[in-house]
């Protein structure tokens, strides 16, 4: 049912599934970690030499989410909430959409309110949301703080709703959360997907495994089409910030919201795939196709590309520096490796 991005419970962490499971894997060498995906999906073993263990639960299932609190871990002191059907899937099944972006999350939520109460401890409850909360006329540059959220999708709705949630559960004292929006994370090791944007990253993982691909922006190479602005970042400095979150202290947030739009920066279309060129040769670069999708073409240039990151900077994020370039260069080196 789409994409299912996790959460995990880190000490302890609750729930990685999905393209950023490595992220529960990078925290369980360092603390005591729980893994859990949802029903339906192949559970991952602990990582090698961690303190870590994996569960599979129905995340739409009060009581089984109770459950994940209290296992012989103990009880967690940090949620991080990834989990998620995403954009074109969620628009084909509305009701199902709702039960995991939303219902799910709140079940997470209040789960983590009663742990914390338990044990006179509030929990940490760190939630990836995105950028599609922004809709409709945007600044050519968004000021995180400022810009007005009006999402023109199911999955941008509930992430908002979400984030709403959070924040008034953050300020009654029930959790401490912080709210971390996402833009798309490239170069994704994971398979094609239903995902609008899975697109990004195929161009680049996909020829680097010496397979075709297809960009549905654009028809050819000389296509303007391929100057599209995208936000992007490297799933490296994604994991990094995601640690980083946890130990912001609580004050260094705006008094008012714990929303943070990770840094980020701008590339193209035609930049990704220059940079594939240059790490990988122009073999690599012609086992792009191209079959411009209107739908496709219209979602994705109705994405912010470009954002004011001084707030997420001065909290201690971090950004990717060289643009593309370096990010293609590591995941090659990864492959040849045999890491990914």
């Amino acid at each position: 049912m789409g994409s299912a991005r996790g959460s995990f419970l880190e000490h302890l962490s609750l729930k990685t599934s999905g393209n950023l499971a490595h992220v529960g894997k990078r925290c369980a060498h360092h603390r005591r970690c729980w893994l859990a995906r949802r029903t339906g999906e192949e559970c991952s073993t602990a990582p090698a030499g961690s303190n870590a263990i994996t569960v599979q639960a129905d995340l739409t299932s009060p009581g089984k989410v109770e459950a994940l609190f209290e296992t012989d871990f103990g009880t967690p002191d940090t949620v991080y909430c990834m989990h998620g059907i995403m954009s074109l899937t969620a628009e084909a099944n509305y009701a199902r959409a709702l039960q995991v972006n939303f219902d799910s999350v709140r079940a997470l939520l209040d789960a983590a309110r009663r742990a914390g109460e338990r044990t006179g401890n509030t929990l940490k409850f760190i939630f990836t949301s995105t950028l599609a909360v922004y809709g409709g006329p945007t600044p050519s540059v968004i000021s995180p703080l400022e810009t007005v959220v009006t999402p023109e999708s199911a999955y941008g709705m509930a992430k908002l709703a979400d984030e709403l949630f959070i924040n008034d559960y953050t300020r009654r004292g029930f959790v401490d959360g912080r709210i971390l929006r996402l833009a798309t994370v490239v170069v994704n090791r994971g398979a094609l997907s239903a995902a609008t944007a899975s697109f990004i990253s195929a161009i680049i993982r996909e020829p680097l495994r010496g397979r075709h691909t297809t960009c549905p922006i654009g028809d050819s190479l000389d296509s303007p089409e391929l100057d599209t602005e995208l936000w992007v970042t490297s799933p490296v400095t994604t994991i990094a910030n995601l640690i980083i979150a946890k130990h912001i202290p609580a004050n260094a947030f705006q008094p008012h919201t714990r929303v943070v739009c990770l840094p980020c920066f701008t590339t193209t279309i035609r930049e990704e795939l220059a940079a594939l060129e240059r790490v990988a040769g122009k073999e690599a670069l012609d086992l792009v196709r191209f079959e411009d999708d209107p739908i496709s073409r219209r979602i994705v240039t109705s994405w912010p590309a470009r954002m004011d990151n001084s707030y997420a900077l001065g909290l201690g994020f971090k950004v990717d520096e060289g643009g593309m370039l370096p990010i293609v260069q590591r995941l090659k080196e990864k492959m040849l490796a045999g890491e990914v």
